[in-house]
């Protein structure tokens, strides 16, 4: 009895007593779902090491028409890849930003297999890139992430230099990934009442946000939530917000589901106004020092 409750407890999890639930988190593919030039736009199709020599794949789309008012660098989430995430972003360039995605090891053309460290390692390897390039002003580039790219965006700016980026935009992103776990144990009925030690077990929380967090201040920050999440959890939006420094700014999505603010079509552009506001005033102001 005791094999099968614990084989019950590996498959709902899906982890299979790898400690930080990778198999959980990440549903990486080489599909192509879009392209920029679909939408009659130019773009590069770029290749570049991460930090222990993984080749990472990336997209860099030019503000379309030009000059660009700013960058933005956009950390997607945890399925497929960035050519089915390049829809919620493919506003901006027309909006007068340049636009960089990219792929974590594992996801697309990029190579290696996706784990937490290694999600960050590429954030961060994907960021110092971006601000080497010639074509990009290194201290006019904002940061977004959606759902766990907001999570790998925080980690690693909060572990490293946090002033890389003049502001940080994050939607539907969770404060824990143990607590993330838990809501999922807690969708079982045979595993409810184990919600809180397994999830403990068998999940680490290395390089969540709430680890990284108080490093990010005085970066301004935007947290944008919806109020019926059904993956990542309303509150965890909260918490990740209140345990941020100033300044911050909280932006609550009444209805919303998971990434619907940006980028969807049921809110039309009233909360890409928001994040543009946001960058707007990020880039207004002088740098932080």
């Amino acid at each position: 009895m005791r094999l099968t409750v614990w084989a019950v407890v590996l498959v709902t999890l899906g982890i299979g007593g790898c400690g930080s639930g990778n198999a959980l988190l990440y549903w990486p593919n080489a599909l192509v779902y879009n392209e920029p030039s679909r939408e009659g736009f130019s773009h590069e199709e770029v290749f570049f090491p991460s930090s222990d020599g993984t080749k990472l794949c990336g997209w860099f789309i030019p503000a379309q028409p030009g000059p660009a008012r700013g960058t933005v660098f956009y950390c997607h989430g945890n399925a497929q890849n960035l050519t089915a995430h390049y829809g919620f972003v493919s506003w901006l360039p027309r909006r007068g930003y340049n636009l960089f995605l990219f792929d974590y090891r594992g996801y697309g053309k990029s190579e290696g297999t996706p784990t937490r460290e290694g999600t960050v390692l590429d954030t961060a390897a994907a960021l110092a890139y971006l601000r080497s390039r010639p074509d990009v002003e290194p201290d006019r580039v904002v940061g977004f992430g959606q759902s766990l790219g907001g999570a790998c965006l925080l980690a690693a700016l909060g572990e490293n230099d946090p002033r890389q980026v003049r502001g940080i935009a994050v939607e539907s992103t969770f404060y824990s990934y143990q607590e993330v776990a838990q809501a999922k144990l807690a969708e079982s009925w045979l595993l409810w009442v184990l919600q809180w030690p397994l999830s403990r077990w068998l999940v680490t929380d290395d390089h969540s946000p709430s680890k990284s967090l108080d490093g990010i201040a005085p970066v301004p920050l935007l947290v944008m939530h919806g109020t019926d999440d059904e993956i990542v959890a309303f509150s965890q939006g909260k918490r990740l917000y209140e345990q941020a420094g100033q300044p911050k700014r909280f932006i609550e999505v009444p209805g919303g589901r998971h990434v619907e603010a940006i980028g969807g079509s049921r809110f039309g552009d009233t909360y890409e106004k928001e994040l543009l506001e946001f960058f707007e005033g990020c880039l207004a102001g002088p740098a932080v020092p």
